[in-house]
């Protein structure tokens, strides 16, 4: 798999029917290695282990329903109070980061009205802080840590 512009982490991965699967410590079950599923596990990897994001605050396949369709956030993040705090969507790392990857995690929000959204291919990083009470929403440069999130609720 492709080296990420996130920190080096050691992943379980085994063969199974002849493809490759990753362990998501999350989901407690090996699933099947895609280019996209490495950087989520690289990524939630990251949340927990550099930026002090509780593991049992942290979802991947989240499903949610808009109006009749079900679809599927990536990763959510949760407050200490179960609330959603974070979108993160993951793209492969040779899929080019563009409005439509916005749009959709922009979507998703809508069910969930969180104020963070993350967009992410592994070698590209884009984090969004909303705020609401103001109407506005602001692009920061570096991913927050946990503390920062609940701060910023």
């Amino acid at each position: 798999m492709d080296t990420l512009n996130l920190p080096k982490t050691e992943l379980k991965v085994t063969t199974k029917a002849g493809k490759p699967h990753v362990f998501d410590f999350l989901r407690r079950k090996y699933v099947t290695l895609t280019p996209e599923e490495w950087v989520r596990q690289q990524f939630v990897h990251f949340l927990v282990d550099s930026k002090g994001y509780p593991a049992e605050c942290i979802g991947n396949e989240v499903s949610i329903r808009l109006g009749s369709m079900r679809k599927c956030c990536d990763t959510v993040v949760y407050g200490r109070e179960a609330e959603p705090l974070m979108i993160v969507e993951y793209k492969s790392p040779g899929v080019e980061i563009t409005q439509q990857v916005f749009d959709q995690i922009s979507r998703y929000n809508i069910r969930l009205r969180v104020k963070w959204l993350i967009v992410s291919n592994g070698l590209q990083h884009y984090c969004c802080h909303i705020d609401y009470a103001n109407g506005t929403y602001r692009f920061v440069e570096d991913i927050p840590s946990y503390t920062d999130i609940l701060a910023k609720k």
